[in-house]
């Protein structure tokens, strides 16, 4: 199972939310290439990055920090928040991005995913963030009657790389992730799922860890916190 820490960005500062709210966050580093260098040091095989700016404005708006941690940065990184077009997609993958994360078209435009997913295979993930089971959009503003599992499994014949699952009542929180849900998730479609949202213990990795069908953890506000060790977590997860 692999360990993504995220690197949450918002007016070009890593920072994390509580819930979701963009009116509850807390900066962590003015510098989010550097917070990138450090987590690559520490032996991370990913990064996973979020223009929570542009999750509301429907377009990139820290284009400029998401490209200083590319070019610092020797790792593949999954970015999520704003992409919405083909142009952008495009745009992103040529400067080196190894995995583009749509969310609010994934429920919105399924054609763009499908032919970005076509146009660049392995590199279109999708990211379902869910409310109470329902997915929500535009930045996690907008709640919609759709459930996860129903556009998860919408998307199995369209060769997407991964499916991100994000609990909303459970990110920023510290209280665990929601470990049912995803499992029940990940066994409900043979699409790579991702768990995200409330990741805050070496516990919790190995609970996900244990279920056997979850690839890969997100963890923000725990690697910040010193509530993961980053070396020792990525350790316990190869062993």
């Amino acid at each position: 199972m692999i360990l993504y820490p995220a690197i949450d960005l918002k007016d070009g500062q890593a920072v994390r939310l509580v819930h979701g709210d963009m009116d509850q966050t807390t900066v962590f580093n003015d510098d989010p290439a550097a917070q990138a260098r450090a987590f690559v040091e520490a032996g991370c095989e990913w990064l996973h990055l979020v223009d929570l700016n542009g999750a509301f404005a429907g377009q990139p708006v820290n284009a400029a920090p998401v490209e200083a941690i590319l070019n610092a940065c020797p790792v593949p990184a999954q970015l999520g928040g704003g992409i919405r077009d083909m142009a952008t997609i495009e745009a992103w993958i040529d400067k080196g991005l190894a995995r583009v994360i749509l969310g609010t078209v994934a429920v919105e435009n399924p054609d763009l995913v499908r032919d970005a997913a076509r146009e660049f295979p392995g590199k279109v993930a999708v990211g379902l963030d869910a409310r109470n089971g329902f997915v929500a959009t535009k930045g996690w503003a907008e709640e919609t009657d759709v459930q996860v599992t129903d556009l998860a499994k919408s998307y199995e014949d369209a060769g997407i790389a991964a499916i991100i699952y994000t609990d909303i009542l459970r990110d920023g929180a510290m209280k665990g992730p929601n470990i049912d849900a995803t499992e029940a998730l990940a066994r409900a479609v043979d699409i790579p799922v991702i768990a995200s949202g409330g990741v805050s213990s070496l516990a919790d990795l190995a609970a996900l860890k244990a279920t056997g069908v979850i690839s890969g953890a997100i963890s923000g506000r725990a690697l910040y916190d010193g509530a993961i060790d980053l070396t020792q977590a990525l350790s316990a997860l190869r062993n």
